[in-house]
């Protein structure tokens, strides 16, 4: 009985888990209530996703309204895929939290912490689970506003800044956003995507089309990060508390991603008065910029978590470029790049978390000789830093492999040469740490302390595996995604 009900409880746990801890109201209970949450929330989207893979496209009609009259989660392949990631990276920061934010906030604060996770929690799933657009309207509110506040719980004054930066461009591309499934509603009379798809293959107004195409790619490009309306992430990484920097890093654009890649897939591309804009070629630009220049940025920058962050618009660029090749194997890249890059960048981060903590600082300058101290954590950042540059062996170069089969099956051999050549840039930022941390003398004011603790060593280095293990074996991360690439194929009419 249960079971037949887990798509709505993949959002409703982590929903009822925040009023819960409020009223709790204790540091100890409220982190035992978020961790309890995100594990029951991995739980089950594994059990999704195993239903998915056997009998196919889930549809569940919320308050027994039928589609689509009423709002249905509906789960394929492919958001089956996002569950998985966004739960799986949840679950593995609630342990390291404990220690990270008992070091970095008051403990006045710290079951507010807790609330404002699982309300980003609940939204980052309803959103990937949701087959109603403006309800994932509600639900990419609910994370954001959540974001919001998680990114001011920064110790320094600069969190303030960066959290209202990011609520100033969040509003105004959830404001885009709305407009642009308005006038989708005009046009279909339905707000359930499947049905909308199915009736925009009937539309010829060309107009009111680009509108909405427009106004939705903008307003889900400020949330995700693509370039230029990346603004916002530098700072709003830089300056979180570092548990969530790593969680938002690993989750919040990667679910932004997908959300683009399902409008774009199994809703635009079924219109055809939109096929002679030149969309794919446009994002193809943009994906070129955003992996050159942001990577150009990154390798200059002293701060660890500043470079990481420039680094994430890079390889965001990576993921829409996949996407503008709009073949299977570039497409394979950009719905794979989701979880490898997810699982790359959670464990850069919680890494650079530690330290943080160790060493009360993330420049360069005060890293000189890290790896002395703390080698496990310096070792750690190097296989996933190796993951990022997309080494064989690792999970990066699954993306980077099939981005490089998509150029070429394109005709794009420059393109191919492009992604190979960029990789060296992120060589190049990656090889800073290496020599700070182990071809240089300990820096005078480094302090004596060695490795942190296992609650926050475990879930980094769980992810680091993670980026070693998918990289050799790729059955869920490439064998899976293969169900999904042929579905929004399929959907697009390809």
């Amino acid at each position: 009985m249960i079971e037949q009900h887990l798509p709505a409880l993949q959002v409703v746990v982590p929903l009822i888990s925040a009023p819960a801890i409020i009223l709790v109201r204790r540091h100890h209970l409220a982190w035992g209530i978020a961790t309890l949450a995100s594990w029951a929330a991995l739980a089950m989207a594994v059990a999704i996703a195993i239903r998915v893979a056997e009998t196919g496209t889930i549809s569940y009609a919320i308050g027994s309204w039928p589609p689509p009259w009423g709002i249905e989660y509906r789960v394929d392949a492919l958001n089956a895929f996002v569950l998985v990631l966004v739960s799986l990276v949840g679950a593995l920061v609630m342990p390291y939290a404990r220690v990270s934010i008992a070091a970095e906030l008051p403990e006045e604060q710290e079951y507010l912490f807790f609330a404002m996770y699982c309300l980003c929690l609940a939204g980052l799933l309803g959103i990937a689970i949701t087959g109603d657009a403006f309800n994932l309207f509600v639900f990419l509110e609910i994370s954001s506003l959540s974001t919001y506040v998680l990114i001011a719980l920064g110790r320094r004054r600069q969190a303030l800044t960066a959290a209202y930066q990011y609520l100033v461009m969040g509003t105004i591309g959830a404001t885009f956003y709305v407009i642009g499934v308005g006038l989708l509603y005009l046009m279909t009379g339905t707000l359930n995507m499947a049905d909308m798809a199915e009736r925009l293959a009937g539309v010829r107004e060309f107009r009111p089309l680009i509108a909405a195409l427009a106004f939705v790619t903008v307003g889900v490009g400020l949330k995700l990060a693509l370039f230029p309306l990346h603004q916002w992430l530098p700072n709003a990484y830089t300056h979180a508390p570092s548990v969530v920097t790593a969680f938002l890093a690993a989750t919040a654009t990667k679910v932004s991603i997908y959300v683009l890649i399902r409008f774009h897939l199994s809703i635009f591309a079924r219109a055809p008065a939109l096929g002679e804009v030149p969309f794919r070629e446009i994002l193809m630009v943009l994906s070129i910029l955003a992996i050159v220049s942001m990577s150009l940025v990154a390798l200059f920058q002293d701060d660890l978590k500043r470079m990481l962050a420039y680094s994430s618009v890079a390889q965001i660029g990576y993921i829409t470029l996949g996407l503008s090749l709009a073949n299977a194997s570039g497409l394979t890249a950009a719905a794979t790049h989701l979880f490898n890059h997810g699982m790359t960048k959670g464990a850069l981060f919680l890494l650079v978390g530690i330290l943080a903590l160790r060493c009360a600082g993330t420049r360069l300058s005060q890293l000189s000789g890290i790896a002395s101290r703390m080698p496990l954590t310096s070792f750690g950042f190097m296989l996933a830093g190796l993951s990022l540059i997309g080494v064989p062996g690792t999970a990066g170069f699954i993306t980077k492999w099939y981005l490089v089969r998509g150029s070429v099956e394109r005709g794009s051999w420059w393109l191919a040469a492009l992604v190979v050549a960029t990789s060296l840039i992120a060589l190049g930022y990656v090889w800073r740490f290496v020599e700070v941390a182990y071809l240089r003398e300990p820096h005078a004011e480094l302090p004596r302390a060695g490795e942190a603790p296992l609650w926050m060593m475990v879930p980094a280095w769980l992810l680091v595996a993670g980026c070693v293990y998918f990289g050799l074996e790729t059955s869920f991360n490439v064998g899976y995604v293969g169900d999904a690439v042929k579905l929004l194929l399929r959907q697009g009419g390809a």
